[in-house]
């Protein structure tokens, strides 16, 4: 009987046991100014259920039996930090004390000024441009690398440019529907409001607010009470797209009254940078205010914008950069003793958001938001009528054509505005004195007025602790009025809208009325509109040794056209005004990642996506402008996307190895140039309006970036990408022009062309000293290797070699050694860069005072081409022939070279 009492009481007493030998960890996460750290990660590597620091910096584990523990604790912009314990079989609650994590010091010094000038131009098209990334710094040393030393080069990690990634301000995309690309001067200046995003995933990893795209994911909370509470003033230095920058910004955290403000402004201004004649002006907002009415409810209500007036720089062939330098630009000229720049970009577009907050129990949470985005993008250039082309870099002016010697054009080399306003003047009337003939030169306005109006639904729960659930849902309907204007009539009374290219035709046939004067409405005027719905699901569960994350959506867009001209060119005059009919899209895809926590330090990641695109406005009609036609060929694109990585996060040494390939089926390339074409009736000059369908590219190497900590305060960070991003079929081409309508021309042939825009290949290593008391320099060497220019499609065509109406018969000499001489794709030099930044902080009481520079480019490299794209003007065989045998070619490629030695000072003052 006493045996069994004595069994009976040791099996009762045993659960207590237990559950007294259970731990509650608990600790506090603050930076080294002793504030805490809202938010920061907590990853407990032996558990399958992670937890995040809350206002106060606390965070626990509870129920941890005995046993050695080991976490991660990590926070954007901050160095993040692993630590070790054991929790012993007596313990009831262990204290892990304060855990300081250091600010990622040099993150303000690496400040990347956003300079997208070159796409200004519609010298080439969309894709001649070059391109940058997502500006804002990743969790590893290859997306921090990437982002502020081979950025700063035009390197595009893995080859995606602005067309496949995806920013988001509280659910809503930033993303403009007429190209899909992400317009950073929305919000250009506001660094100190967008310099620390809620989420920010690489890639296609999946995230908890959209799907995302090939090139990652960067959303911005901006609810004012998670802004840290104080005020910050800042000045900057540079010498790069302008010359001087303050920013000031002021926090007042939340208030016992539930009250939280957040304010920024910002101004960007000089006109005496690197390159000749560019300017400019720019300032920027931001206002965001919060009521909070309960624990669980809080509105916040959004305003931004960043009103800029920016000078843009030409693309120039070699011989123009051998007569003028590297620094020449063509878009400017002397007026009254000023220069003046005839390409200005001046755009404004305003944001407005208000978001609703709404905690439901106690695991879910409830974010709404209203968007409406309205303005105005108009970027100027020189037009003229029945007169000279007005460029000092037209083919017929340069040395190489034989009318002007070399100090001639130097001499010439710019924009005569007087010439300009004096040709006005004597040609307002005719020999009668009586006749006004209108202006032979005119400033005009290429303008887009978006009225955006969208909804973006958020919901997440805990189904279990180790199981998260994201429900996203986003509506948006965008009105885009596009048109042109008369900016300036340069001394002449009113100008022609008549089409001087097609026997002076009308450009609206309904209007008699041709004399169109400054603020008017002339040559093109249209309407797109577009509605949009998504919906994305995606879900997340932790298991001890895996992680598992899993996001599908489905997405369906409606497009149309509508044209305010009846156009006087017989081929678009029926297919020009009104209403288009409605471009359906429906798209679906699914993303995936998967985990291996080998240990706490070790990890294995998979991440694969397969999803569609569809077209853009601009990629749905061909010329706009003009007609409703359907590009030719447009579909949906198709991606399919696998990447794998080793990670490893160390104390000593951080590291990431990955794999990646991917394949996009199906783009659509649009250009627009003129071009000599010919017919069987001869050969013209003509506004080519070109589209590559169909083609296939191909996305495939490695990436290897690592930051090892050689002593407490030395760091050596380096990376590697190996990437092959080319062609993969033989597209078709199209294209349509004034005088031959829509044409044909075959498949193009550039199979393992490569994809232009970003070196292929970039390699980086550094060294950080960073000092106990808060100072830091650092160095980096950067070598960049295959970079290609990009190709006129309609070149690469058999029609560039081919007798037109001949059946098929080539022209002579058009032998394919010749045809291979001709159609090959320009490869640049390699080229080495030298980086380096320094900079400090000091702390006097509650004031922090920091001083940081940056300096690109030490050795003034100045061969470093970031982009170009080959003329189209030669597309026939003749003419690329004896372009070919030239010494210096009429019709060279276009490109933008590096700017050389560039800096970056700032100084910021914080309490």
């Amino acid at each position: 009987m006493i045996k069994k009492l004595s069994l009976i009481s040791l099996f009762t007493l045993m659960p207590a046991s237990f559950y007294f030998a259970q731990t509650t960890v608990f600790a506090y996460v603050k930076d080294q100014d002793g504030k805490p750290i809202e938010k920061a990660e907590v990853d407990l590597a032996q558990s399958t259920g992670d937890t995040s620091v809350d206002k106060i910096g606390y965070f626990q584990f509870v129920d941890l039996k005995p046993g050695h523990y080991l976490i991660t604790v990590t926070k954007p912009n901050f160095e993040s930090k692993i630590l070790e314990f054991d929790v012993a079989a007596d313990e009831k609650r262990k204290d892990l004390g304060v855990i300081t994590l250091n600010y990622n010091l040099g993150s303000d010094a690496g400040v990347i000024v956003i300079d997208d000038s070159a796409n200004d131009t519609e010298d080439g098209g969309s894709s001649m441009q070059p391109t940058v990334g997502l500006l804002s710094s990743g969790r590893d040393a290859f997306q921090n690398v990437s982002a502020f030393e081979l950025g700063a080069y035009w390197f595009r990690p893995r080859g995606v440019d602005n067309r496949f990634e995806d920013v988001l301000f509280n659910g809503v995309s930033m993303s403009k529907n007429d190209d899909g690309k992400v317009d950073f001067n929305n919000w250009g200046g506001l660094n100190d409001v967008t310099r620390y995003p809620y989420e920010n995933v690489d890639n296609i990893t999946p995230s908890e607010y959209t799907f995302g795209n090939l090139g990652g994911a960067v959303y911005y909370n901006t609810r004012a009470s998670s802004y840290r509470k104080q005020t910050s003033l800042a000045y900057s230095f540079t010498n790069r797209s302008y010359l001087h920058r303050a920013i000031a910004t002021y926090s007042s955290g939340l208030s016992k009254s539930g009250w939280a403000f957040t304010f920024s402004a910002s101004r960007r201004w000089g006109d005496r940078a690197i390159l000749d004649g560019v300017y400019q002006d720019a300032y920027a907002y931001f206002a965001s205010i919060e009521k909070k009415f309960s624990d669980r409810h809080s509105l916040n209500l959004t305003a931004f914008g960043s009103p800029t007036y920016r000078a843009s720089n030409a693309p120039n062939t070699q011989e123009v950069y051998d007569l003028m330098g590297k620094n020449y630009n063509s878009y400017w000229g002397w007026q009254d003793g000023e220069k003046r720049n005839s390409r200005i970009r001046n755009v404004y577009e305003p944001v407005f958001m208000l978001t609703d907050y709404l905690k439901i129990g106690k695991n879910s949470n409830w974010t709404n938001t209203v968007s409406y985005q309205f303005g105005s993008d108009a970027r100027s250039r020189l037009d003229w009528f029945h007169a000279a082309d007005p460029n000092p870099t037209y083919y017929r002016k340069l040395p190489s054509y034989g009318l002007l010697t070399a100090d001639e054009f130097r001499q010439q080399s710019q924009i005569d505005w007087n010439y300009l306003y004096n040709t006005n003047r004597i040609n307002k009337f005719e020999m009668d004195g009586i006749t006004s003939r209108g202006a032979s030169y005119t400033l005009i306005d290429d303008v887009n007025k978006d009225k955006t109006f969208n909804f973006s639904s958020h919901f997440d729960t805990k189904l279990k602790d180790n199981w998260k659930l994201n429900i996203n849902f986003n509506y948006q309907n965008l009105k885009s009025d596009n048109f042109r204007r008369i900016n300036d009539l340069l001394g002449a009374d009113y100008a022609n809208n008549l089409n001087p290219f097609n026997n002076d035709v009308r450009y609206n046939l309904d209007d008699t009325n041709t004399r169109v004067r400054v603020g008017d409405r002339t040559q093109y005027s249209y309407q797109l509109t577009r509605n949009h719905y998504s919906l994305n699901v995606s879900t997340e569960i932790d298991f001890k040794k895996w992680n598992v994350v899993a996001s599908i959506f489905a997405s369906q867009s409606e497009s149309y056209r509508n044209g305010d001209y009846r156009s006087g060119i017989a081929q678009f005059t029926n297919n020009s005004k009104g209403k288009s009919a409605v471009y359906n899209a429906l798209d679906a895809g699914i993303k995936g990642k998967i985990t291996y926590k080998i240990n706490g330090k070790n990890f294995i990641v998979y991440n694969g996506a397969f999803f569609s695109l569809a077209p853009t406005l601009n990629e749905i009609y061909i010329n706009p402008r003009v007609s409703d036609f359907l590009t030719p060929g447009v579909k949906n694109q198709i991606i399919n996307s696998n990447d794998i990585s080793y990670i490893m996060r160390g104390q000593i040494l951080k590291l990431r190895l990955s794999g990646y390939y991917t394949t996009i089926s199906n783009s659509t390339e649009l250009a627009r140039y003129y071009a000599a074409v010919s017919t069987d009736s001869g050969s013209y000059n003509t506004l080519i309006n070109e589209a590559m369908s169909g083609a296939d590219k191909r996305y495939m190497g490695a990436e290897l970036g690592f930051d090892v900590k050689i002593t407490p305060t030395i760091n050596a960070i380096g990376v590697a990408s190996v990437g092959e991003y080319k062609f993969t079929n033989t597209p078709q081409v199209y294209s349509v022009d004034d005088l031959n309508g829509f044409r044909s021309y075959g498949a193009a042939n550039i199979k393992d062309y490569k994809v232009a825009g970003t070196p292929q290949k970039a390699f980086s290593f550094g060294l950080k000293y960073n000092s106990p008391k808060y100072w830091w320099v650092g160095a980096s060497a950067n070598y960049l290797m295959d970079q290609y220019l990009d190709f006129s499609a309609l070149n690469k065509t058999a029609a560039m070699y081919t007798i037109p109406d001949s059946g098929g018969i080539i022209y002579d000499g058009a032998t394919p050694e010749v045809i291979q001489q001709l159609t090959a794709q320009k490869k640049f030099d390699d080229q080495f860069m030298l980086n380096a930044n320094a900079g400090k902080s000091f702390q006097f009481g509650k004031y922090r005072v920091g001083v940081s520079i940056s300096v690109n480019n030490i050795l003034n490299n100045r061969n470093y081409v970031t982009g170009g794209f080959e003329q189209g003007r030669a597309a026939n065989f003749t003419d690329a022939l004896a372009e070919s045998q030239r010494a210096t070619p009429y019709f060279g490629p276009k490109l933008w070279y590096d700017r050389g030695r560039t800096f970056f000072t700032n100084v910021y003052l914080r309490f």
